[in-house]
């Protein structure tokens, strides 16, 4: 596959290793924080030993969340800066969505829309990580005021929604772009999907093949 002339390098291994273990602990702390968001998901805390043993675990997954998404956040920032032709992209895509990509401004290596989805990933990071310290029983609540715990746990409640919601529309996306699930596997992708999905990309790599 290495040295398979039809397709270009996408992810290397360590970024596949790297999307897969935040993917992994994500998982891991959406199921033990909704254990507690309602009654009806309670039964989920016996995935982790029972209720005390979910309480205790689940800020720990979020410290390892952080640590792992924080490497992702420093390895793609750079290539996530939006650029007024990514803001183009993001005005038409809705004619995109409905099958016609003729005023698609050309994409880099990611497209306006995975550059929004990345910063409200880092947005929603960084209020559940803020306010998670702030309800973190054990070692930071009793430093704030009872008020400011209840805020928080409202935040970090809306926080973990949106996030989740975030998950759920990411793994449609990688399904509707054929391929895309490919990439973050085996780390390369034949050169006619790049071409297609991202051009500025696909000449950047091959330097300037059309």
């Amino acid at each position: 596959m290495k040295n398979d002339p039809k397709k270009l390098l996408r992810f290397t291994p360590m970024e596949r290793a790297n999307h897969w273990l935040t993917a992994i602990i994500f998982f891991l702390a959406a199921l033990s924080g909704l254990s507690f968001f309602h009654p009806f998901f309670f039964p989920l805390t016996q995935l982790f030993g029972g209720g005390v043993w979910t309480r205790i675990l689940h800020p720990f997954f979020g410290v390892a969340m952080l640590l792992s998404f924080g490497g992702m956040f420093f390895r793609f920032k750079q290539q996530n800066v939006i650029t007024p032709a990514d803001r183009e992209w993001l005005r038409h895509v809705r004619e995109m969505a409905g099958g016609d990509d003729r005023n698609m401004p050309e994409a880099g290596k990611f497209n306006g829309g995975q550059k929004l989805l990345f910063w409200l990933f880092a947005a929603c990071m960084a209020l559940l990580i803020l306010s998670g310290i702030v309800i973190w029983r054990a070692y930071f609540s009793f430093l704030f005021p009872v008020e400011a715990v209840r805020v928080a746990s409202v935040v970090h409640a809306a926080a973990a929604a949106v996030m989740i919601a975030l998950i759920i529309f990411h793994i449609y996306a990688a399904i509707w772009t054929r391929e895309s699930i490919d990439a973050m596997l085996y780390g390369r992708v034949r050169r006619a999907w790049a071409r297609q999905h991202h051009p500025a990309w696909f000449r950047q790599m091959t330097g300037g093949e059309k």
